[in-house]
């Protein structure tokens, strides 16, 4: 066998072991097709979520904490936060609610670069769910792409609704 005949083999060789190698790696099977309990559910408890925030400062919920906003989707944090920015600093505090935004699915050099120093400007807390293993729980049975409001009475989830807009939300965050 010639080695220009050989050379050429070798290449086919690489290039299919390449591409089998890239199919497998961006294959869709991931922590999203893993079975997991579903965390937002009514009776279950919250006091194991500690998340860190857009400053990366570790965050827990504290007995006072009567609701918690969670955006699955770009769109629906988006949502909120351009409702957050309008209000004061100490809104959410104020009526004893947390935001917690799930930046999971962003590639994390896009979270790095983009979306975490982004989250930095602004003045109210947002905790993230930046790992798709620690968010899976929590999109379980979701509708990811509704904001999803978590009642809580000391940790324990009273009701879980969907709401989609800034009007929504307001009355809800609003609601005693």
């Amino acid at each position: 066998m010639s080695k220009i005949k050989f050379g050429e083999k070798m290449k086919k060789i690489i290039v299919g072991l390449m591409a089998a190698l890239l199919f497998l790696g961006c294959s869709s099977k991931g922590a999203e097709e893993v079975v997991v309990e579903p965390k937002l559910v009514v009776g279950k408890n919250l006091a194991d979520m500690a998340l860190n925030d857009q400053f990366e400062k570790a965050q827990a919920l504290d007995s006072n904490t009567k609701k918690v906003i969670f955006a699955f989707s770009k769109d629906m944090a988006h949502t909120c936060n351009d409702f957050f920015v309008t209000q004061s600093p100490t809104y959410l505090s104020d009526n004893n609610t947390q935001f917690v935004a799930d930046v999971s699915a962003a590639p994390s050099l896009i979270r790095s670069i983009f979306i975490l120093p982004g989250l930095k400007d602004f003045k109210h807390t947002v905790l993230l769910l930046d790992d798709k293993m620690i968010a899976a729980p929590y999109r379980s049975n979701m509708d990811v792409e509704k904001i999803v409001v978590v009642y809580l009475d000391n940790k324990s989830i009273t009701n879980v609704v969907t709401i989609n807009s800034e009007d929504e939300l307001k009355k809800v965050i609003e609601a005693k």
